[in-house]
């Protein structure tokens, strides 16, 4: 019969097979990308793809520039949800959202 740190010991060792498997296969697999890349003169744009970031998770939003500002307070505007009043009362007062873009 087997004992627990002998499964263990079987367990970690299998463990750091996979890994190994893994970090090879892979390696392969982005050789033969490359490969085909340069056989047909590809880039990664023609991928429709953006340059790989490490580290960082796709879904993120950032800050988004401003599209209109106010002249006489210097607010802002990206364009993206409900307008500020600022913009509602101006646009209400007959200016048109044009007067506004940068």
């Amino acid at each position: 019969m087997t004992t627990l740190q002998e499964l263990l010991a079987q367990k970690k060792a299998l463990e750091r097979q996979i890994e190994q498997t893994k970090k090879h296969e892979r390696g392969e697999a982005v050789n033969r990308v490359r490969a085909l890349m340069a056989e047909y003169g590809l880039s990664l744009a023609d991928l429709g793809a953006k340059s790989p970031v490490k580290g960082k998770s796709g879904g993120g939003s950032g800050k988004v520039p401003a599209k209109y500002r106010n002249a006489s307070t210097g607010e802002s505007w990206s364009g993206r949800g409900l307008q500020p009043r600022w913009l509602k009362a101006a646009l209400a007062s007959g200016k048109k959202l044009s007067d506004f873009a940068l």
